[in-house]
């Protein structure tokens, strides 16, 4: 199986987890220069009003930083707000109850670095689900890319997604809380997947149902 290459990612895009998945584990790229308005520090979720961007404020990067040197900033209430957001949108979904404790906490502790908590995200959604992933982060930055490695750093995007590479990562429909509404959202944070489908989340990623 070809080695996957994933940039770190808040509440990451279930195609993140997918691909995760399908691949039995990633290097997580931590040299890479961090870039704004990216997955790196936000997700998407979906409720009564559509989507809506959740963004990790980081203290303001220097040019060229590397992503293991972002500093979360306690700058404003966005632990509340996020917190509040993710209870609003799924508090009516069949599992949230399930993961509201983990959900919590993750507001409740307080975090130097983002990709620190990003990691921590994985290893807690990785528990969740009950699977053992084979995750490291990388030794150095990947620029030789060969035909063994599957590098999806930057082809999962939230404005400029790579379909050529994500498509096989995409989920069919599944049961959102709010599709009545605003009709099947496709790609959104795994907290969408979680909360809506529970332990069936791991038949999805799999690509059984």
């Amino acid at each position: 199986m070809k080695h996957l290459y994933l940039s770190s990612a808040y509440w990451a895009p279930i195609s993140y987890y997918t691909a995760l998945y399908r691949h039995r584990g990633a290097v997580i790229e931590q040299h890479d220069t961090y870039i704004k308005q990216t997955y790196r520090n936000r997700c998407a979720i979906v409720g009564a009003q559509g989507v809506q961007m959740l963004t990790v404020p980081v203290e303001k990067p220097q040019p060229n930083m590397l992503m293991r040197d972002v500093r979360i900033s306690d700058h404003g209430n966005w632990r509340h707000l996020h917190c509040s957001a993710i209870a609003s949108a799924y508090g009516s979904s069949p599992f949230y109850e399930y993961y509201a404790d983990d959900i919590n906490h993750f507001y409740e502790q307080r975090y130097d670095y983002l990709l620190d908590y990003n990691c921590a995200q994985i290893d807690c959604v990785c528990r969740w689900l009950d699977i053992k992933l084979d995750i490291s982060r990388s030794e150095t930055f990947l620029t030789n890319i060969g035909d063994h490695i599957t590098d999806l750093r930057e082809a999962i995007h939230p404005k400029h997604p790579d379909m050529t590479l994500l498509s096989p990562y995409i989920l069919q429909p599944y049961y959102q809380v709010f599709a009545s509404r605003h009709g099947f959202v496709p790609n959104l944070s795994i907290l969408d997947l979680l909360c809506n489908m529970g332990n069936e989340s791991l038949l999805l990623l799999a690509g059984v149902r």
